[in-house]
């Protein structure tokens, strides 16, 4: 079944209905989800969500334009909650440049904290880096280990470049975008890399895929995504599912098969 990598249920536009929208997902071909904390308060609805719904993961984190909000005091409990049960990464974390809401230096000290928390907790690590491509890849190559693997979240830069990623081990989370008409690097890139090294994502309820851009999205709208990587690639969609499903459990290390 189809695993959504990188999911925001615990986003407050899912208030009224976020029960309803879960419940729905095996009959619509999606059998894991992997939501993820973006905030403090978001990681620790996310930490919820693990202990209600048993296909629901989460990752533990703090986006680059929240980490105004951390110190070493909530640096410490956000450690703990990567330790909780059903955590199985950290994220996402990393740079953005584009909203530019802290400062570079800040992101880029938190982006690193939160690098080696998760290569002392032997955890994945999810990474955000939106027009903060070259300070990214810098950070990355300085604090890599080949024990901590890792995914470009929403993948949005050049072929060049997520060929280097591959080389280093890592994933390319792959959206709605990969829909749209004028995503043509990130078609290149989809064409290009192996099929081994790409997840799939929503990132809901941002990103809805054509023929829903704007609209809120949810994980039932990843059968747009994986038909538009299948025609990409040039295989049947049952092997993007399958295949994908495997890259996400291997990465998560999520083995047992869940069922909603």
């Amino acid at each position: 079944m189809i695993f959504d990598s990188h999911a925001h249920y615990d986003d407050q536009v899912f208030d009224s209905d976020r029960e309803e929208v879960l419940a729905s997902l095996q009959k619509n071909g999606v059998g894991t989800v992997v939501n993820v904390g973006a905030s403090l308060e978001g990681t620790k609805r996310t930490v919820e969500l693990t202990k209600k719904y048993s296909f629901l993961y989460g990752a533990a984190g703090v986006h680059p334009s929240e980490v105004g909000e951390l110190d070493e005091e909530r640096f410490l409990w956000l450690r703990k909650q990567c330790m909780q049960e059903k955590i199985v990464a950290v994220g996402e974390t990393g740079l953005d440049y584009y909203w530019d809401k802290e400062h570079h230096e800040l992101q880029k000290k938190w982006f690193i904290r939160q690098l080696r928390l998760a290569k002392e907790l032997h955890l994945p690590v999810i990474i955000h880096s939106r027009e903060a491509a070259a300070d990214t890849m810098e950070i990355l190559k300085q604090e890599y280990s080949i024990q901590t693997k890792a995914v470009i979240h929403c993948y949005s830069y050049a072929l060049e470049m997520a060929r280097i990623y591959v080389e280093m081990g890592y994933y390319l989370g792959i959206g709605g975008v990969i829909t749209f008409k004028n995503a043509k690097k990130l078609k290149e890139v989809v064409q290009e890399i192996p099929l081994s090294h790409l997840l799939l994502e929503t990132d809901c309820p941002y990103l809805s895929p054509e023929p829903y851009r704007g609209a809120r999205n949810d994980s039932r709208n990843l059968s747009y995504v994986v038909e538009a990587v299948a025609k990409l690639k040039g295989c049947s969609i049952e092997e993007v599912i399958q295949t994908t499903e495997e890259n996400a459990r291997k990465f998560y290390g999520i083995e047992q098969e869940v069922c909603i």
